[in-house]
């Protein structure tokens, strides 16, 4: 029997082989029969449908780079329905390519169990129709994918506009509060303990913005304008020395610092940098910020003394989500979500620079940032 023939005549079957596999998949542990079999009947049809159709060289090979036939209309696919169906009910990609796999599996083996002999066309059938289920696969993955990146926009909306807005009016209510005076101590307190958590939030917030903008593959965006990257560490020094009044820490600059470079997003890595080493480092030992502006390129050094960073976690340190709990110190979610470093990184990557670390007992934490000037690298590019 031809093998569209056989789809046609025996779809229950396959249908049934496929909500069989569905069902034991994580996401579908909560679903109906109805859901589990969605667009099934569809799918088949449609790979019955390719299989008898014509085909030239041409469309061919069109299908083994993934661009399949172009169907009129803005109409959804079978497939693209029910990729986007998987993704809102819990699928993960992976989960709905091995449908594909099992249908692939299960058509091959019910089908071949009917061949009293091998026929010419039986090998041609067969061919087609892995074109037509890894076209279908391919539509399903491309829509999976997308409905993925809404839904890491929407998120971005999210974070900018429905969360960050009530923060700034609970900061900026705090401000006036504390502005307008006329508190007891312990109001001005609770005040002060407010408007410090509002601020955690926001930061962590915009690191979360960070974090979906790199894992939609756009990286960290940067705006470069002339600037003093001097001028920007002594910034960030004196915010956290603000912050950590008892801390000693000292600034030490040297050479030509001018250049362009993004100026919030090179305080950002100054502050994230600074702010890792007044946390890991000895609360009785002075933090240097060294500077040296090089004909090439800007050198960064943030030094800390204190516990060495343990050998199996240095190869992670930049990672997202990562922090290294001291020896003897419970995790506390409160004072982060261990994507300073990871954000810093990528930042350093965005300018076309380089981090590093090394961490010893004896000699300390050194985190080391080479940041070409950018001038100089675009010059380069176009040459």
């Amino acid at each position: 029997m031809m093998l569209s023939d056989f789809i046609k005549s025996n779809s229950e079957k396959i249908i049934s082989e496929w909500e069989a596999f569905a069902r034991t998949l994580p996401a579908a542990q909560n679903m109906n029969r109805i859901a589990l079999r969605d667009h099934s009947q569809e799918i088949l049809n449609f790979i019955a449908r390719d299989i008898e159709s014509n085909q030239t060289a041409s469309q061919q090979s069109k299908k083994s780079k993934g661009l399949g036939p172009e169907e009129g209309g803005s109409k959804d696919s079978a497939a693209q329905t029910h990729a986007k169906l998987r993704s809102e009910s819990g699928f993960d990609m992976v989960q709905m390519a091995s449908e594909y796999r099992a249908l692939r599996a299960s058509i091959i083996k019910l089908w071949t169990r009917e061949w009293i002999q091998v026929e010419p066309t039986d090998l041609s059938d067969l061919i087609r129709f892995n074109e037509a289920i890894d076209q279908a696969l391919m539509e399903s993955v491309i829509s999976f994918k997308e409905k993925v990146e809404y839904s890491k926009d929407m998120f971005i909306g999210i974070l900018s506009h429905d969360l960050r807005n009530p923060l700034g009016a609970i900061a900026t209510s705090c401000e006036l509060l504390l502005a307008k005076g006329g508190l007891s101590e312990e109001q001005v307190s609770l005040a002060s303990q407010i408007e410090t958590s509002t601020k955690r939030i926001s930061q962590m917030i915009a690191d979360l913005m960070d974090l979906t903008r790199i894992t939609l593959g756009t990286g960290i965006p940067i705006s470069v304008v002339p600037m003093d990257i001097g001028v920007v560490a002594k910034q960030a020094v004196d915010e956290i020395q603000a912050f950590y009044p008892d801390r000693v820490i000292l600034f030490i600059k040297t050479g030509n610092l001018e250049g362009t470079w993004d100026n919030i997003r090179i305080l950002q890595i100054f502050s994230n940098l600074i702010g890792n080493a007044v946390k890991y480092g000895m609360e009785n030992s002075p933090i240097s910020v060294t500077i040296t502006g090089k004909p090439e390129e800007i050198t960064i050094e943030i030094h800390n003394e204190g516990k060495a960073i343990p050998p199996d976690k240095m190869s992670a340190i930049f990672d997202s989500f990562t922090r290294i709990v001291k020896e003897g110190e419970k995790r506390d979610v409160s004072t982060g979500l261990g994507l300073g470093l990871y954000i810093a990184k990528e930042i350093v990557i965005a300018h076309g620079g380089k981090i590093a670390v090394t961490s010893s007992e004896k000699e300390g934490t050194i985190f080391t940032v080479r940041l070409p000037r950018i001038e100089l690298l675009q010059q380069q590019t176009h040459s």
